[in-house]
């Protein structure tokens, strides 16, 4: 190694004190608290870079865990440049948990009887031998749905629960049947010489626990643990995190409370409570001091998020001016708080001649809402981009629906009717009688939209193919249902099909207007940016709109009974706050017509829990039955 270091290489002296005593804090358990926006990947690079450069550990000897593998290669882009500098062409272990374990499998899995060949399943694999599992029990797919089961063998295994102890806890129909697939769908997954995703670590898991000369070599590789996004971790993440900084104990974790917002993919921020418990001289350095957002957005942020009383609060503070106002703006529809946004952002670009649509954001908690935004854009000529996700017509559940619908309207649509058999052949034959029908009796021109709709999925029992439980599955029934929401505004038939395909003609001469899940491409693009609050975490914009912000919506109807849930809910909020830097606007309607139903929601909980001094701001009077915006 070089023996001149230059600080200013490291970047140290630019950290704000309580970074800095983050980073040189090297020996021993170390707990980073870092709200949002505080500069954690700064910390982390700044650590590793310290680790090296000063205390002249070895790269190879530093493990840094990351929650995705752009995320790692990021940091590991940054770290590399400053040791080239320094001559170092070593390089720390950078990765997510599942590239670490397939690795270690890959080495020492023959330990447990894994092959040094084995594949690794995806989705499709996984579900695909889940189907086989269930043919091995003569089990009927339309009675269980295989997807349903496997979501349920993904939740054990996060838990760590094996499929022995899971049929000792197993009750209830669904569980019983599940605890019959799970140790078949193992069994053949080790006939394919296979693992699952989730089997990476828990198979690593059980190879350390097994094997302590294979763990102990491992611990003494890894002689700094550094683990990012901690409070996203499941049982397993949490395990291997022990165990491999159990030896050295020199674990640092980085994470927020506040943010976690993963319960579903098993994520769980009690983690970092359970660290301080395995860990209790553990040293935390708090980050509060954000570099991102106005003052007035993060006293937002912290102002609601202080309403959760399971975890503990971070109130955000910074160097920044206060900033503009938070705007709380209530629309007459779902359509009018499309076209508020549009108004707003044309306006901003006039007086601001430097921005870019591409610095605005509208967050959503369902992506059912795209529907209104996409169509309201489309028609004023207003280009977007929608992030993980896909349009709204081309979404798989609503073109199901619409070649129903379409065959319906022209039985000679043999394109539609492919479709149609493709969806299920003894779905196809309940369907094509009910087309008999419709001929028949001239339904077409006695029947509305929707109610030709709703007879459609009954007959076929289209929505059965989808589990409420699975989180996918949840979102596509909710497609459906925002499906009906157009069939209202187009009682009749032809006229909705006509409506369908000159928004999809729109959106295929805008070419802005698609599916751009690569972050690098949506940066690059003029075009606002629709996303899920979910997908918006780890991203910043100029200025963010949060529609939708009505009980029942956001939050959700899903989590009102669970206090567990609800206090999930408001954490996305949080995260949707702070991605705003600049300006931030919170939108409800008066009347939405959700899922084919006119609903007037209350106000959401969440703009009553901002601060006093925002809700007089925006004219907002508290009554004791219903409050009224003014």
């Amino acid at each position: 190694m070089n023996d001149i270091l230059n600080p200013d290489q490291i970047g140290i002296n630019k950290l704000n004190k309580e970074q800095k005593a983050a980073v040189i804090q090297t020996e021993g358990p170390v707990i980073v608290l870092a709200g949002a926006g505080s500069g954690k990947t700064r910390v982390l690079i700044h650590r590793v870079l310290y680790l090296v450069l000063e205390k002249r550990v070895r790269p190879t000897n530093i493990l840094l865990s990351t929650f995705t593998n752009k995320a790692a290669g990021e940091m590991l882009e940054r770290i590399i440049r400053v040791f080239a500098q320094n001559k170092i062409h070593e390089q720390p272990t950078v990765g997510t948990f599942h590239s670490l374990c397939a690795k270690i499998l890959r080495r020492d899995g023959r330990e447990i009887g894994i092959p040094i060949s084995f594949q690794i399943f995806d989705d499709q694999d996984q579900l695909e031998t889940i189907k086989e599992a269930f043919s091995v029990l003569s089990l009927n797919p339309k009675e269980i749905r295989p997807r349903a089961v496997l979501a349920m063998i993904s939740q054990a295994k996060n838990q760590m629960i094996d499929e022995t102890t899971y049929e000792s806890i197993a009750h209830g129909y669904f569980q019983e049947a599940v605890s019959k697939v799970y140790p078949v769908y193992q069994s053949l997954l080790a006939d394919h010489d296979a693992l699952d995703f989730d089997d990476l670590l828990i198979k690593t898991i059980e190879l350390f626990k097994k094997n302590p000369e294979v763990l102990s070599r491992y611990q003494d590789k890894f002689q700094y643990v550094l683990v990012d996004e901690y409070q996203d971790t499941n049982e397993s993440q949490y395990q291997l995190t022990k165990l491999l900084g159990g030896k050295g104990r020199n674990i640092c974790i980085v994470g927020d409370f506040s943010q976690s917002i993963y319960s579903f993919r098993g994520a769980d921020f009690r983690n970092l409570e359970k660290f301080k418990r395995d860990f209790p001289d553990a040293i935390t350095f708090p980050l509060s001091q954000n570099y991102r957002s106005t003052q007035n957005i993060l006293d937002a942020a912290t102002s609601v998020i202080s309403n959760n009383a399971t975890h503990p609060i971070l109130s955000l503070w910074t160097e920044n001016h206060s900033g503009e106002d938070i705007v709380i703006f209530q629309a007459d529809s779902e359509h009018s708080e499309a076209e508020f946004i549009i108004q707003q952002v044309l306006l901003t670009k006039q007086k601001d001649l430097g921005l870019k649509l591409s610095d605005v954001a509208v967050l959503y908690r369902t992506n059912a809402q795209s529907r209104a935004l996409e169509e309201t854009f489309l028609h004023n000529s207003i280009p977007y981009i929608l992030v993980g996700g896909t349009r709204f017509y081309a979404r798989r559940e609503v073109k199901d629906v619409l070649s129903y619908l379409s065959y319906l309207a022209n039985n000679k649509n043999k394109v539609s009717l492919k479709r149609i058999i493709k969806i299920g052949k003894k779905r196809a034959d309940k369907f094509l009688e009910y087309a008999a029908q419709f001929n028949e009796k001239d339904y077409i021109n006695q029947k509305a939209t929707i109610d030709i709709m709703d007879e459609v999925t009954n007959k076929t029992s289209y929505i059965e193919l989808y589990d409420e439980k699975d989180p996918e599955d949840k979102s596509r029934i909710e497609n459906i249902k925002e499906l009906r929401s157009v069939a209202i505004e187009f009682p009749n038939l032809v006229q909705f099909l006509e409506n369908v395909a000159l928004v999809e003609q729109e959106n295929a001469s805008t070419p802005l207007s698609a599916s751009m899940p690569d972050r690098t491409s949506f940066e690059k693009a003029d075009a606002i940016t629709f996303m899920t609050m979910h997908a918006a975490k780890g991203l910043e914009f100029k200025i963010v709109f949060i529609v939708g912000m009505e009980e029942g919506l956001f939050p959700h109807s899903q989590s009102m009974q669970d206090v567990g849930e609800l206090e999930e809910e408001r954490r996305l909020c949080y995260v949707g706050i702070t991605r705003a830097r600049e300006k931030l606007y919170l939108c409800f309607a008066k009347r939405r017509l959700y899922f084919g139903q006119i609903v007037s929601n209350q106000i959401s909980r969440f703009i009553y829990e901002l601060p006093e001094e925002v809700l007089k701001k925006n004219y907002i009077e508290r009554y004791v039955d219903e409050p009224t915006f003014l």
